[in-house]
């Protein structure tokens, strides 16, 4: 039987994770990890699944239902027209434009990795997700200031559908006001990362 191998993107797929925690995971000996001859990273299909299997469930983070409840409600925000209202997203070409639409995914895997860790390598994460937004914005000419609006339109759009799924659900307020403040703390976080290295970024220009 042919083994199946996926890419860093792939592996982090699979696991529901930012692909910079991949990385870190596979740096640090946490994750199995093959390296091709030209270096890249390559990870078995069977090592990743006994891998989560055996790693308290850390890496499902939250029910399957929550991720597809909250995606679908961030894609209903999206075509209502909220997106294509903001002044930062008219700067945008075509190709910009997808890129943004997709950062809602990738900052919700890096907040509930961080909620469902407790905050570890909180930091590491952080920056990770920080710098695909500071240099996504950086690369399409638009200003730390809209850099940021871009930022905060996904993160306020991401934790309002946390609110209204838990709500429906009718996870206790205690609970449910606990994993917010936690993904507030951690999005400040990825914003420090993300003005940093804006600033880095231009003054290299």
């Amino acid at each position: 039987m042919t083994e199946k191998w996926l890419s860093l993107g792939g592996a982090a797929r699979m696991l529901g994770v930012h692909p910079g925690t991949v990385r870190m995971w596979s740096d640090k000996g946490i994750l199995p990890v093959h390296k091709t001859q030209g270096g890249h990273r390559r990870y078995k299909y069977e090592e990743l699944s006994l891998w989560a299997q055996t790693h308290n469930k850390s890496v499902a983070i939250e029910p399957e239902r929550m991720m597809q409840e909250v995606t679908r409600n961030v894609r209903m925000q999206i075509s209502e027209g909220r997106l294509q209202a903001e002044e930062w997203y008219q700067k945008l070409d075509e190709d910009a434009r997808v890129q943004y639409r997709m950062s809602a995914r990738s900052l919700f895997h890096g907040l509930t990795t961080y909620v469902a860790t407790n905050g570890a390598d909180a930091e590491n994460e952080a920056y990770a997700i920080g710098y695909e937004y500071a240099s996504r914005a950086h690369r399409y000419s638009l200003s730390y200031v809209d850099a940021v609006r871009a930022f905060l339109f996904f993160r306020n759009a991401l934790i309002a559908s946390v609110i209204g799924v838990y709500r429906e659900a009718r996870v206790p307020s205690r609970e449910s006001a606990e994993t917010i403040g936690k993904m507030y703390a951690f999005t400040d976080q990825i914003l420090v990362s993300l003005l940093q290295t804006f600033q880095t970024l231009n003054s290299i220009r």
